[in-house]
């Protein structure tokens, strides 16, 4: 008999080259469940398999994938790679999560309609669906593994897996929902992660388009425990990506991900028809982008603690207090700022998650060590409750705080900000301890994991703005400024306690 391993038996060859090489069986099977039609091959599906390779060898047991929507990725991992693996170890048992029983099921199907082909059947003799258990969401092996397909929402209570897949765990429309994201990741953390049979040995693959910044990928990013591979849509840097059969794509800046299924003129009409943000997310898998959401990189302005000795202007403090203490709770917030005309310039950020008593204490003490001229608090919750404990009373060192009222969202808030911060009018230091997850949160928002920061900012500035209403602004590529020296400007207008905005 001819040697499977000379081109003398090209069909034994062909066998063999399937049973062993995951990229081809990939491309033997694509038709299967696209109609007939063959996969558009491109290298990141073969970056894709290398990383699985990492997996099957356990060579990494921790592997997140993020790439745009419609690359094949769920067909390619839920369901082939799945398939290729029960073949080559029908003992495996898979646990397969998406956001929804129907997509789950969807890819349950597909999964056991290639398992059941002759083709495959030839291939893997020893792969035989069990009569016992053989619906495409549940099925097993013979040999006693097999496939469970479920959704965030459903049961697992006695099931678990060598390896779990988490596909698209999260809808796109529900991804700004702080509910929904911390249901994920919190079911994540207290379910799914137990359910590996062994584990020492099991895996956990995510794959998934970026939504959020505290998605679950970036949740899993967190932990430190997962090796990503990230495949933007278009590429914000030179890179050097390991493929299969020690090879490497090196990409290059601006090069697109797959140009024959999605060149540049596509991704900008998308770009345009979904906007930056959500592109920067989903698309770029970049859910902060480096210049920016709403506020950009480039229009924050810094300076140096030494130029403020003899500046006149005001301290102005402002609060965004969080309703409950805990570490699943918002932070309260102070921006202790030194404003001058409408010029703010952050002196001091501070957050932390407090009871009550902490947090008079705190607002105590931070307008002590800042001398402040104005504190501003937002009138709802336990804001409501500070201010009306620092009003009655009056500790020596604090000055009268003034109420906020809120009348309109987080977002329109911060916008009407942006303007200011556009004009050139925010200035922060050149290093701090805060600085980073400040600016962070700043260029994050809305999408940005938490939004205290960015609330208490939005608060400052507008104060700021309504108190210097008169001022003029940089306009139209010139810069008008008053006389520095001029009275009128050093203090602001006397005011009530309160207003609104």
């Amino acid at each position: 008999m001819p040697s499977v391993t000379t081109p003398d038996n090209p069909a034994l060859l062909l066998l063999e080259l399937l049973r062993r090489d995951f990229g081809r069986f990939l491309r033997k099977a694509w038709p299967h469940i696209s109609g007939g039609e063959d996969i558009a091959w491109n290298w990141h599906l073969d970056a894709i398999a290398y990383e699985l390779g990492r997996v099957t060898s356990g060579d990494n047991l921790r592997l997140l994938v993020t790439l745009p929507p419609r690359n094949a990725k769920s067909k390619t991992i839920s369901v082939i790679w799945v398939a290729w693996m029960l073949g080559r170890d029908p003992k495996r048992n898979f646990v397969c999560v998406s956001y929804s029983n129907e997509l789950s099921g969807k890819l349950g199907r597909d999964c056991l309609s290639i398992m059941q082909a002759s083709w495959y059947r030839e291939l893997f003799p020893r792969t035989i669906i069990s009569a016992k258990r053989s619906a495409s969401g549940d099925f097993d092996t013979t040999a006693g593994g097999g496939r469970l397909a479920t959704s965030v929402t459903g049961t697992l209570t006695g099931r678990g897996g060598d390896i779990i897949i988490l596909d698209d765990v999260i809808k796109p429309e529900e991804a700004n929902s702080e509910t929904t994201r911390n249901f994920v990741n919190g079911w994540y953390q207290s379910t799914l992660a137990s359910r590996l049979n062994d584990k020492r040995s099991g895996a956990i693959v995510c794959v998934m388009q970026r939504l959020h910044e505290y998605d679950l990928a970036g949740l899993l990013i967190e932990t430190g425990e997962f090796h990503q591979l990230k495949l933007p849509a278009i590429a914000t840097a030179d890179e050097s990506i390991r493929l299969t059969r020690n090879r490497f794509h090196h990409r290059r800046i601006g090069e697109v991900l797959h140009a024959a299924r999605e060149p540049q003129r596509v991704l900008d009409h998308q770009k345009a028809a979904m906007g930056s943000s959500a592109f920067a997310a989903q698309y770029q898998q970049d859910p902060v982008p480096a210049g920016g959401n709403m506020a950009k990189a480039e229009w924050l302005k810094q300076f140096r603690a030494d130029t403020l000795t003899h500046r006149p202007g005001q301290i102005v403090q402002s609060w965004d207090t969080a309703s409950k203490e805990g570490v699943q709770n918002d932070y309260s917030v102070c921006v202790t700022a030194h404003v001058h005309l409408r010029e703010a310039r952050i002196l001091d950020v501070w957050r932390g998650r407090v009871d009550f008593v902490d947090l008079k204490a705190n607002a105590i003490r931070l307008s002590r060590e800042h001398a402040a001229d104005v504190v501003l608090i937002e009138d709802a919750a336990s804001g409501q409750q500070l201010h009306q404990m620092l009003r009655r009373e009056a500790a020596p060192g604090v000055p009268t705080p003034i109420a906020i009222r809120v009348e309109s969202d987080k977002v329109t808030r911060f916008n009407a900000a942006c303007a200011l911060i556009e004009a050139g009018l925010l200035f922060l230091p050149q290093d701090a301890a805060w600085l980073a997850e400040f600016k962070s949160e700043i260029l994050g928002f809305p999408n940005a994991r938490h939004d205290d920061q960015a609330d208490a900012l939005s608060q400052l500035l507008l104060w700021v703005s309504r108190q210097y209403a008169d001022v003029p602004v940089p306009c139209g590529g010139e810069e008008f400024f008053l006389d520095p020296n001029a009275d009128d400007f050093d203090e602001p207008p006397e005011t009530e306690d309160s207003w609104m905005y």
